[in-house]
């Protein structure tokens, strides 16, 4: 009833105006900040705002369905001053050394902030004879991952979403699709949305925060929503809004070998972190399991080819009972449910499409290249994975550039430049716009990122 009670304040106006014959009807909602998306990243933000703003967050899907909440292995952590130069080296060696440096080291800088904050949030993490329990991942030259079980995910961003619906400057609304931004003389007045229903929404803002999550709905394997379709991307495209390396897509080397179509079911990099083993038909070990992203796909794909079948096999056994129940409760269950018993059997497993390095340029302060506009998570850019993101680096990242993100506009805080009217012209325009393909759009942004895709790939 609250959140209803919120939706119907903030429903302000409605109007309606003719395209070829049919009544079109748009509502209009004024907001200070709009948030799209309700993953780790949008959740953060909203709570690094001052409480005299009106925050408003949309979701495509439900509030629940984001990739933040899928994450299993855990988190990065510098665990010391001295941990700063190999943390920083993993990261840019698993990024071919592709990385902006600045965006690394702001990162690093402030990741033990973000986790003492995560902390006061009520996220529990792994610990041991008290303290905080670390764990290894590819790439990693160290153990500095925090985590929660095999939910690290969804332990972090539950807990950030219940924070964010005690407080009573922020609406969430489900189920609301963005279409497009409404813009003038590049700068951004918030958006022109759909929901559920069909009804057209006029988002306005004096900020907007694209936190709308990865592409991996235009793949037919990947880890990923499928409603995840890089929506935002299509968008920037239209209105000459900078991307960077929107071909860097990570591909994740174990996900569960399924014919069933859907979504793929992930693997975490920590369980191979924890010592488990990869075999080709032959029953040998063909790679080492640590190997970064990239180069251990590549190896599994040889390995698949070699063998004539469209996986190849993990050995969790090793790990022993114990710890497979302890830290990988959720893996066990889910492989158990396909017919596994990864305490006693080797699991089929092949990869599949996990996550985006590219996206939005965003600056230092996740500031697009249009006026007020900013982006963070996995739909920005900031250069922190280079060309291959190392394990565990995408909470922390999402995190902490959202959270720069709502700092900075913040701390330049200025009302529009043009007037309500011009806004609702602005939005009429935008959304007579929309109307006219309307029926096909989510079709026309699809094959407009995954041809922009192949055009920078065919660039380089």
């Amino acid at each position: 009833m609250k959140s209803e009670r919120r939706q119907i304040k903030l429903l302000r106006k409605c109007w309606s105006w003719q395209n070829e014959g049919k009544c079109c009807k748009m509502k209009e909602i004024k907001t200070d900040v709009l948030i799209v998306g309700t993953g780790a990243s949008g959740l953060f933000a909203a709570l690094h705002l001052p409480r005299d703003k009106q925050v408003l967050m949309i979701t495509k899907d439900e509030v629940r369905h984001s990739d933040s909440f899928l994450a299993q292995g855990g988190i990065c952590v510098q665990r010391d001053e001295n941990d700063f130069d190999s943390f920083m080296e993993d990261t840019l060696k698993a990024g071919h050394y592709e990385n902006r440096r600045e965006s690394v080291e702001i990162m690093i800088r402030s990741s033990r902030e973000v986790i003492n904050e995560l902390i006061s949030y009520g996220v529990e993490f792994a610990r041991k004879d008290g303290e905080l329990d670390y764990t290894r991942e590819g790439c990693h030259s160290k153990p500095r991952i925090l985590f929660h079980e095999d939910i690290t995910g969804e332990e972090i961003t539950s807990k950030l979403l219940a924070a964010v619906e005690k407080l009573p400057n922020v609406t969430i609304l489900d189920h609301v699709t963005m279409l497009d931004i409404l813009e003038e003389n590049n700068q951004c007045y918030g958006v022109v949305a759909e929901q559920g229903n069909g009804t057209l929404l006029s988002l306005e803002a004096d900020y907007t925060i694209l936190a709308s999550g990865g592409i991996g709905g235009l793949y037919t394997n990947s880890t990923n929503y499928p409603h995840l379709t890089g929506d935002a991307l299509a968008i920037a495209l239209r209105h000459h809004i900078q991307l960077e390396h929107i071909d860097y897509i990570q591909i994740h080397p174990t996900t569960l070998y399924s014919k069933k179509p859907g979504r793929r079911f992930l693997i975490s990099e920590s369980v191979r972190g924890e010592g488990a083993k990869l075999y080709g038909a032959d029953g040998k070990r063909f790679a080492n399991e640590v190997l970064p992203r990239d180069l251990l796909t590549q190896e599994i794909h040889k390995q698949m080819e070699k063998d004539g079948k469209p996986y190849v096999w993990l050995d969790m056994t090793v790990l022993g009972k114990d710890v497979i129940l302890r830290h990988f409760p959720h893996i066990y269950e889910r492989c158990l449910q396909e017919g596994y018993d990864v305490t006693k059997e080797w699991i089929p497993v092949v990869p599949a499409q996990h996550y985006f390095m590219g996206g939005i340029h965003v600056d230092r302060y996740s500031k697009t290249t249009m006026e007020h506009l900013y982006a963070a998570g996995e739909t920005s850019c900031n250069g922190v994975h280079g060309a291959n993101r190392l394990a565990s680096n995408s909470l922390l990242e999402s995190l902490v550039f959202a959270k720069r993100a709502a700092l900075d506009l913040t701390g330049k805080w200025e009302d529009a430049r043009i007037s309500r009217e011009e806004i609702r012209s602005l939005a009429e325009e935008t959304g007579a716009k929309i109307q006219e393909q309307k029926d096909n759009l989510a079709a026309v942004y699809r094959h407009e990122v995954l041809e922009e895709i192949e055009r920078v790939k065919k660039a380089q």
